[in-house]
Order: C-alpha cells, then structure tokens, then sequence
C-alpha cells in the first residue's frame, strides 16, 4: 500500500509539490501573523519597567505614554519645575526621572534628564542601562547616544553633535553654536532608547537659554559658552516625569492626588492600563490580519481539494485497475483521505521550517532598525492544537473526493470515453 502509494504520488508529482508549497505558505503566513503579534507586545512592555506612574501635562493616558516613552508625538504642554519638585519630595516616591523632549539629531529625538535615569531606568525583566563605551554625561555639553544613534550614523566617543530645534527629520534652527561632545554610547536594548540622543537637563537649558518663543536670538546677541556657564541653568519646565514608588499600595492615591492637583492640570498614568488601552486600540488590526490569514489558509486547502478532484477524471483507470485486483472502496477511500492528510501534513513541516528560518535571518534586522524584538520559541500548545485542527480540516476535505471515488463503478472505470 506505501509502495503503491508513493508511486502514485510521484505520477503527479509537479501537482503535489505545488499543493505542499501552497499549504506551506499559509501556514507559514498564519503563524507568522501570531508571532508578529506577541513581537510587538513584547516590544512595547518591555520598553519600560518598574515605573509605577508616568505624570504630564493634562491629556489623553495614550499619548502620555507615547512621547514619554516610545518618543512617538508631542506633548500638549510642559509642566512646571515646581510640580515635578512637589512630588519628587513626597516621603511616598522612591525615585523620578524627569523628562525634557522637544528638540532632535538628524531624525533622532533629544532627552533632557538628570543622572537617575542611568540610575533608576529599567526595560525589559527591569533590566538597567549599560554602556557599550564610554559613560555618562557629567559637564554642560556632554550627551549619551543610543546604540541605533551610533550604528546608523557611525559615531564614535569625542564626536561633536548639532542639536536642532523641533521634532522633524530636516530642521533650519540649529543651535550650531552649542555643540555637543558623545561621551558615552549605551548597549542596546532593543527599545526607543536606543534611538535618542541623551543630555543632561542643564545642557538643555543652555541651549535655549537666549531664545524667545522658540526663535533664536538676533545677530550678536547670543551669549557666549563663558556667560552661560555663569547663570543659573535651573529648568523652569519639563515635558514629563517617571515614578517609582516605595511601596505598590500608595499607586491609585498618588495618581489621584496628582490628577485632581490644584496648582496646574496633570495627568497621572500607569503605564500597564495605558499599554492595555493601546492594544484595545490595535485589536482591530490584529483582528484583521488573522482574518486575511485564516482566508490564505482556506484558499490552500481548497486548493487541495480542487487538485484532488480534479486529478479523479485522470485516475479513474487506475482506480479501476486497483478496484479489479481486489482492493475494495473502502481502500481507494482511504488512500484519497491519506493523500490529503499526508500533503497538508507536509506541508505543515515545511511551513514551520520556513516560519523559523525566517524568524532567525529577519530577527535581527528588525530589532536593528525597528527595534522590534521577535521571540523565536518552540510552537505553543495552542499552535500545536491549530495545526492538529488544520490536519483534521484537511482529512474532511479529503472526504469529498473519496466519497465521488468510492461510487465510481468498476465497469466505468475501465471504459474508454471519447
């Protein structure tokens, strides 16, 4: 029965080897989709950690968490010195970070902070920040990059940066009189910090410290380095802070206190509801794309079916010789049934091996340029159990030609139509 099994499969080979790629290729797609998706979720949590709250001028809880952390959009406002300071010195906060966004580098968002985010800055499994070269910033002008900033614009240690004005990829108000000297470059991580430049609070400061309503100052009028090491580079403003708190259970007062504070509207977050609402939000999509891969794996088991019948008109004689040397419907049936399993089965294995091949050529070109981390582990038991739904699929589409194969009589069989 395997002799003549793999003998018959062979006499149509080309037909069966496109039946293989097809359900390989929806299979690959399918699983594909999935791991993408726990990619982007593993991604997005694991660019923070140990922060209990986010705080930022009123807004939306989504887009607090956005610019604070993934460096995505603008703030509505800044907060005051004084806010961040209230809170900052609450015998309930363990740690904050302060946060100063706004300006950018060739594409790369800027970051104003102070030495606790070294310090205190977790991401991944609270993972800390580290130093590939170099350390942190300690004068006026010195400024950390992340690993994406040095790879992408091959920067070394001692490299002059120009920092620009705003957000955009092209800027023409440059404060190209206030370089900045790469100090320390960061390990990768994986995540947005990887993609900005860091500087010191003060040092932003310095830099718009002669500039009225973001335009520069005129022509001889801009201070000199030597004037503004002699001022005061207290920050009057910040975009936003980090929280971590002594203990979890002092969470829901604290950001109630900070959102009903009287002396300007904040908002206060937690960024594990704000990174729930965020997948509220994406579920739509993901919907969408396993919607578009379910349909790709229907069209290849259909596929399958139609290679099947349609191969019957070209197999009725050999049904029928099979039929007169003894073998009953019942194993012609079955034979049909097998050959459905057997090429989806194949096809499985050949879609895992694709799947994983391309998880481990694409995993780290999208963790370097899109900081997208792609987990490549063993199939779940959830795949398993789809995969085990899918052979079963299969065996009942393979039902349909077995049963038209099976009232096939042997006198038609052997006739010769013309």
């Amino acid at each position: 029965m395997v002799n003549l099994f793999i003998r018959s499969l062979w006499n149509r080979r080309g037909t069966a080897l496109l039946t293989i790629f097809s359900i390989s290729v929806s299979v690959t797609l399918l699983l594909g989709v999935e791991n993408i998706r726990k990619g982007v979720r593993t991604s997005f949590s694991s660019a923070v950690s140990g922060t209990d709250i986010i705080v930022g001028a009123r807004g939306g809880s989504l887009q607090l968490l956005l610019y604070s952390i993934f460096r995505i959009g603008n703030a509505p406002n800044n907060l005051s010195w004084e806010s961040y300071i209230e809170f900052n010195n609450d015998k309930r906060v363990k740690w904050t970070i302060p946060i100063s966004l706004g300006d950018s580098h060739r594409g790369f968002r800027v970051l104003g902070t102070n030495q606790n985010y070294f310090k205190y800055f977790r991401y991944g499994s609270k993972k800390k920040l580290g130093f590939s070269k170099g350390k942190s910033f300690s004068k006026l002008f010195d400024a950390v990059i992340g690993s994406e900033v040095a790879r992408n614009l091959n920067y070394q240690l001692n490299e002059d940066i120009i920092i620009a004005h705003g957000t955009g990829n092209k800027s023409f108000l440059k404060h190209d009189d206030r370089p900045f000297k790469v100090v320390g470059i960061l390990r990768p991580t994986g995540t947005p910090v990887d993609q900005t430049v860091h500087v010191s609070l003060e040092g932003i400061t310095a830099m718009h410290i002669d500039w009225e309503s973001g335009a520069p100052p005129m022509e001889g009028e801009s201070l000199s380095s030597e004037d503004i090491l002699k001022r005061d580079l207290k920050s009057e403003e910040i975009t936003s802070f980090l929280i971590g708190l002594k203990s979890k259970i002092h969470v829901f007062g604290l950001q109630r206190e900070i959102n009903t504070y009287k002396e300007e509207p904040l908002s206060a977050i937690m960024p594990g509801v704000a990174l729930q609402e965020l997948w509220n939000i994406l579920r739509t999509a993901e919907t969408g794309l396993r919607v578009i891969s379910w349909f790709v794996l229907f069209t290849g088991l259909l596929g399958m079916l139609t290679a099947l019948l349609s191969g019957l008109n070209e197999r009725r004689r050999e049904m029928a010789i099979l039929r007169s040397v003894g073998a009953g419907p019942s194993t012609i049936s079955f034979l049909l049934i097998f050959e459905a399993v057997f090429l989806t089965f194949t096809g499985i294995l050949f879609g895992l091996c694709f799947l994983y091949i391309t998880l481990f050529v694409s995993r780290p070109l999208l963790e370097t340029y899109f900081g997208l981390f792609l987990p490549i582990n063993p199939p779940s038991f959830k795949d398993l159990f789809l995969l085990g739904g899918i052979i079963l699929a299969a065996m009942f589409m393979g039902i349909i030609p077995a049963f038209k194969a099976y009232r096939q009589s042997l006198v038609d069989g052997m006739t010769i139509r013309l």
